[in-house]
């Protein structure tokens, strides 16, 4: 049998970005042949990221991306299974360069990105290659790319589990990431009155209207109250409309119209948003893991 040295395990690690263990056991396997081993590795990874492909990412983070001059930039939303992994180096380093490839190349939706090149190969392989040295499922969610009609600005906050974009015209730089930072924090679904789709209106009209009729008082002061709650309820979820989170006494409106500015789109992105996780037991889990290893 071929003798397994620390430069060959290092060479194959450097080749496949597979654990050291791994890359040694590969070696062993293929007698040493340096190719034979890699392609054992390849099928090994190629394996694991199948079965990982099949759990539930949840986790992970938001990454954003702005061109030098502030008119371009992008966003990106990168998934894994726990939270360690998303503090994981190599793990961040892959989302923020997939949301500077996002604002370089423009591709039109995620399959398109997952077959850029990237560091040699693709997307999609540079993935499938941190699915196999992390051991987790990594998933490319979404993406947005703005190109800014005024001046882009970001924020990224609670450990890059919220991040927004925003273009703001006219104003001055702190204004702009005041209000990246006041979308993040009150999250509204539209800009504006017109953008809230008109179901989610209607959903909570007639939940007014049940409230109301409940009230028994004549039918005048029940439309009252519907259009006062309707109102009310587009006010909470319009960027417009709210009060601004450093000074509640005015809105994002007023205060955009004191500062001759204007807010021409944004862009919020919230991990695990509307992703159903999955609920577990840790400590079962572990005795299942100590259990399985024991045998």
């Amino acid at each position: 049998m071929a003798e397994i040295t620390a430069s060959m395990v290092k060479e194959l690690r450097d080749k496949t970005d597979a654990p050291m263990m791994e890359c040694k056991k590969a070696l062993a396997e293929a007698d040493g042949n340096m190719a034979k081993a890699e392609e054992i590795l390849r099928i090994k990874l190629g394996n694991k990221a199948t079965k990982a492909a099949s759990r539930v990412a949840a986790e992970g983070i938001v990454a954003v991306h702005l061109s030098p001059d502030a008119r371009l930039g992008s966003i990106v939303e990168v998934n894994c299974e726990t939270d360690f992994v998303a503090k994981n180096e190599d793990f961040q380093s892959f989302a923020t360069r997939l949301a500077a490839l996002v604002t370089q190349h423009n591709p039109p939706d995620v399959e398109t990105l997952l077959h850029l090149p990237f560091d040699g190969a693709t997307v999609e392989e540079r993935r499938k290659a941190l699915v196999g040295r992390i051991g987790e499922n990594i998933a490319v969610r979404r993406f947005a790319r703005l190109e800014a009609k005024g001046r882009l600005a970001s924020y990224v906050h609670a450990g890059a589990k919220i991040g927004v974009l925003v273009d703001v015209a006219g104003g001055d730089e702190a204004l702009a990431k005041d209000l990246a930072m006041h979308i993040a924090a009150s999250k509204p679904i539209a800009l504006s009155r017109e953008q809230v789709p008109a179901e989610l209106i209607q959903r909570e009209r007639d939940i007014a209207v049940a409230k109301a009729t409940e009230s028994g008082k004549p039918a005048a002061i029940v439309e009252k109250m519907v259009e006062g709650a309707v109102q009310k309820f587009l006010r909470e979820v319009t960027l417009l409309g709210q009060p601004f989170v450093k000074d509640d006494k005015r809105t994002v409106e007023s205060l955009l119209k004191e500062k001759g500015a204007s807010v021409a789109g944004y862009v919020l992105f919230v991990v695990g948003e509307g992703i159903e996780k999955k609920q577990s037991n840790f400590a079962a889990e572990v005795m299942a893991q100590a259990a399985q290893a024991a045998r």
